[in-house]
């Protein structure tokens, strides 16, 4: 059942700390090494990509997506064959190894295969990307890739600092969806987990207005995934009978810490 909220509320993208449910907390992940990459001519980019817990950094398997591209320069490059299995802490996940050799944003997008989740007797699957811009080009960072659904960032992704806020708009079949529900979790780094003062504090929750669009201030610097979350207006067959689909719009985006003033050297 969602929530109903005056307009004013909504549009001021309120928190909500829910109890955190079995299905809370899941994520698709791309975490590219670095979010952005400065020095020419090129820049080695590894990609991470998974389906887990972020802030706990529990895992669960994944298979291999059914698609994972690269957008730039207004050309889709599919990436799927390059694709290495690997395990984390015994979990299957996934990387990639892609070369950054000209300026622009280079959006990593993934399609992964469905995943039952036997507690919540439905399926999920989390449409996931992540933004790396190169060299100081940004240009089209504002724009949907095309996801079946997916969140369009309206502050730029590669300029954020902890404690700024970034806003997004979610969309399903190209159209927003209003009062979507989106999940935010932080992600510590593969070999740490976040701690928080209690359960609820984990999976955070807030409510997309009647645009679809949502706003959150990062408390820390780090990657931060959104997660907007929508059923499907289909099925998919279980042991022969229907079952719902969870789709979720992911976006990751890195939120950097701001450095102190250096000293005046100007005249």
């Amino acid at each position: 059942m969602k929530l109903k909220l005056p307009a004013a509320l909504l549009a001021a993208a309120v928190f909500f700390a829910f109890p955190a449910g079995p299905a809370r907390g899941h994520f698709g992940m791309v975490i590219p090494s670095t979010p952005t990459v400065m020095e020419m001519p090129e820049a080695d980019i590894v990609l991470d990509i998974k389906f887990w817990h972020p802030f706990a950094n529990v895992g669960m398997d994944m298979e291999k997506p059914k698609t994972f591209q690269v957008f730039t320069g207004g050309q889709a490059v599919d990436l799927l064959p390059k694709l290495k299995e690997g395990k984390l802490r015994n979990f299957k996940k996934w990387t990639v190894d892609y070369k950054a050799d000209r300026p622009g944003l280079y959006v990593f997008a993934m399609e992964p295969a469905p995943y039952w989740e036997p507690e919540e007797d439905k399926f999920i699957i989390h449409y996931t990307k992540a933004y790396v811009s190169a060299f100081g080009d940004d240009d089209g960072w504002n724009e949907p890739v095309g996801l079946k659904t997916e969140i369009v960032p309206l502050t730029n992704p590669g300029t954020l600092y902890a404690g700024g806020l970034f806003t997004g708009r979610v969309i399903l079949d190209g159209k927003p969806v209003p009062g979507s529900e989106v999940e935010v979790e932080w992600y510590p780094g593969e070999n740490r987990q976040g701690q928080a003062p209690n359960e609820a504090m984990i999976a955070l929750s807030l409510v997309a207005d009647d645009n679809g669009v949502f706003s959150f201030a990062a408390p820390k610097s780090g990657w931060w995934g959104f997660a907007a979350l929508n059923e499907a207006d289909h099925k998919l067959k279980r042991e022969g009978q229907d079952k719902d689909i969870e789709l979720g719009g992911i976006i990751w985006v890195y939120f950097h810490d701001m450095k102190d003033a250096a000293p005046y050297t100007g005249k």
